[in-house]
């Protein structure tokens, strides 16, 4: 049986452009394409196209899921890798809505608030292995190192800082402001100076290339939705990344 693209973008939830663009970049192309022009994908291709949804919700950019499908041919070992994969997703969720529940009582409650429990599920090991594959085993170690020393109270503030920072993103795109402004050039410098902070980076190393580090980071969060999200989307990520690379630009680092 085959399923036409409206069809298909129907039942997925999906829209009949995004099939579209996965067809373009060759990620998903059409079983058969009728004489009139009509998209039509059978079993195998849903099945292709459930694998590219899993992989985009665990957050993954398409160029990634490309190299992902394209290690096995066997749909079943690699939807059963996926489970597995959704499953340990499924766990730290409920691991953070636990925690974050607790927060929440103990605060309605004036109870003294447990900084062990308040991070249950808050796992930065569990992005080892990119790290590792994009930057090396001794930057993951070097930056666990620095993780793991800081006291829970020392954790909670250095993401508060990040959140500042997002949130002052945010209100520039908001208020439309062109990477080039004062306002964004002055983001762009805290954020730098906050990418310095993090030991095992080339921010960090005095020798290490920074201009390099800090522009593919900042593609990173256009091509990731992973990285976007922490600012709002993939527009203020657009804005991130040109202001940074102007203030690189600009400025002798």
């Amino acid at each position: 049986m085959d399923w036409s693209i409206q069809e298909t973008a129907r039942l997925t939830g999906t829209t009949s452009r995004t099939l579209r663009h996965y067809d373009a970049i060759g990620l998903l192309p059409p079983t058969t394409i009728a004489a009139n022009g009509y998209r039509c994908y059978d079993e195998a291709a849903l099945v292709r196209l459930q694998r590219i949804l899993l992989l985009k919700e665990l957050g993954l950019p398409l160029t990634t899921i490309a190299e992902v499908l394209d290690r096995t041919d066997d749909p079943v070992e690699a939807l059963s890798q996926h489970r597995v994969s959704l499953g340990r997703e499924r766990d730290r969720l409920d691991r953070q809505l636990a925690a974050v529940t607790a927060t929440i009582t103990r605060l309605r409650a004036g109870e003294p608030l447990m900084a062990e429990e308040m991070f249950d599920g808050f796992d930065h090991r569990a992005h080892e292995e990119e790290v590792t594959r994009r930057w090396g085993g001794d930057a993951y170690r070097r930056g666990d190192e620095w993780w793991s020393r800081k006291t829970p109270e020392q954790k909670l503030e250095w993401k508060a800082d990040f959140s500042a920072l997002a949130e002052d993103w945010i209100a520039a795109a908001e208020a439309g402001a062109r990477p080039e402004s004062d306002r964004c050039q002055e983001l762009a410098r805290r954020h730098i100076e906050w990418l310095r902070a993090v030991p095992g980076t080339p921010a960090h190393d005095p020798e290490g290339d920074l201009a390099g580090y800090v522009r593919g980071l900042g593609q990173l969060y256009v091509d990731d939705p992973r990285f976007g999200a922490n600012f709002g989307g993939s527009a203020v990520a657009e804005l991130v990344r040109d202001a940074l690379d102007r203030r690189l630009e600009a400025h002798s680092l």
